[in-house]
């Protein structure tokens, strides 16, 4: 079945190169679909394209149809085209012609428009939670480790005094601004293409802003004309929020592997968390973070191919869109089981608590020296000067370590700032569940 056919039986060779992906990658926009469906079926009603009677018949089999993918999961039978063609099929062979007017005033195009931003918009509030929860986990790392010292690197050589509360609580406010993209492009993303149609509008008296209402969207995209447009987009916007989270989470996987060296060891994981060698018995290998990220810098690499994909194409759709869906689900299965497996190794690091004991290290110790000289009145440079002299001839002893006070410093986590900041921006992620949405549609019995 297609929702083109003119009676002519197109090459098979075409069909299944066009379609693409499309039946394979379409199965996670089913709910979605019904959903938006429904939201149509209410709207047309309300504007008496169809009947109440119609209403409710279509109503109750697209949410059988919703039942049915819960429980076994929707299928597209083989010569239809995509999860909107499979649907209306399903309609029409229980419904007869009532079926057909389910696509009254709509294109493929506004569905898939449709089926895209819901689905986006339950993907990001699902990886949002999931990033909470790293938060969570790294500034509770920050706290249970703020008095263990670390080194702390520049140009990869040790240059001061760090803690492994400031390292961990690095990476937990770099989520804070990940989370800040994430919500950004949430905002861009919710908003109703429905009823644009093939990005030109209709002569049909549609009620645009009803479906709004129930789909939840926050506003409408207004111009038909910039629903096409929008296309790549939108997208784009949460592939950079993706990419964003990507490289935090690639930078503290590179991290873990440096400080799980031989030559370093500053942190550790049972056994049973790393993996070996076939030929070399002594190898512990952090093969889940390098996994972690090589699969991350892939992910960045997201907002360069969208815009490569729609960089000159003119204004209207272009089958070229029909690449976006893949890049964008794997984008969010990417980063969220990434996460998962990142929080189960942090449940089980261990720390060490004697690194800055090595006297390889004292030089770090080098700037405390340069402040106490200050702190007793000698000029910045001249501290400087004297100290630079010491270590050059190999003289400098350790100092004692000085009091921290300023915010940010290991002294002053300042983690519950960082948190109240997380958390104000963690408020926008709150859609219903596919399964609620559905549910509200059926009290327009």
């Amino acid at each position: 079945m297609k929702l083109w056919d003119k009676g002519i039986t197109p090459e098979p060779s075409i069909i299944e190169f066009t379609s693409g992906k499309d039946r394979v990658t379409d199965l996670l926009l089913t709910q979605w679909d019904i959903i938006g469906s429904m939201a149509h079926v209410i709207m047309l009603e309300n504007v008496g394209l169809i009947s109440p009677v119609e209403k409710k018949k279509l109503l109750k089999s697209l949410f059988s149809l919703f039942s049915h993918d819960k429980e076994s999961g929707l299928k597209i039978d083989k010569g239809v085209e995509d999860i909107h063609s499979q649907i209306e099929k399903e309609l029409v062979s229980v419904l007869g012609p009532t079926g057909k007017k389910v696509h009254t005033g709509r294109s493929r195009n506004d569905q898939v428009l449709v089926d895209m931003r819901l689905f986006a918009r339950n993907e990001i509030d699902k990886l949002a939670l999931l990033i909470r929860q790293l938060y969570l986990k790294l500034s509770s790392l920050s706290e249970q480790y703020r008095e263990i010292l670390l080194p702390g690197y520049t140009h990869m050589q040790p240059a001061m005094i760090s803690s492994f509360g400031l390292w961990f609580g690095s990476y937990a406010e770099a989520l804070a601004d990940d989370i800040l993209l994430l919500s950004s492009a949430r905002e861009m993303n919710n908003r109703n293409p429905l009823g644009s149609a093939a990005g030109y509008g209709t002569s049909l008296p549609l009620n645009r802003r009803l479906t709004t209402e129930l789909l939840e969207f926050d506003d409408l995209i207004y111009n038909s004309a910039y629903t096409s447009l929008s296309r790549g987009k939108v997208e784009l916007a949460i592939a950079s929020a993706l990419a964003s989270l990507a490289q935090t989470l690639s930078r503290f996987s590179m991290d873990i592997c440096l400080y799980m060296t031989s030559e370093f060891r500053f942190i550790d994981f049972p056994d049973e968390f790393v993996t070996g060698s076939s030929i070399m018995p002594q190898k512990r290998n952090p093969d889940v973070f390098e996994l972690i990220r090589a699969r991350m810098n892939i992910v960045q690499t997201l907002p360069g191919q969208i815009s490569m994909l729609t960089s000159n194409l003119p204004s209207g759709y272009h089958r070229d869109l029909q690449l976006l869906k893949h890049m964008v689900f794997n984008g969010f299965s990417e980063a969220m089981e990434c996460i998962e497996i990142m929080l189960i190794m942090l449940n089980n690091i261990t720390i060490r608590n004697d690194i800055t004991e090595n006297p390889l290290y004292n030089n770090i110790y080098s700037a405390e020296e340069v402040n106490r000289l200050v702190r007793e009145g000698i000029p910045f440079r001249d501290a400087y000067e004297t100290v630079s002299g010491t270590v050059k001839e190999g003289s400098f002893s350790k100092t004692s370590l000085s009091d921290y006070t300023h915010e940010g410093s290991i002294g002053n986590l300042c983690n519950n700032e960082i948190s109240a900041i997380f958390e104000k921006r963690m408020r926008c992620f709150s859609s219903k569940s596919a399964t609620e949405l559905a549910e509200k549609m059926m009290k327009y019995l």
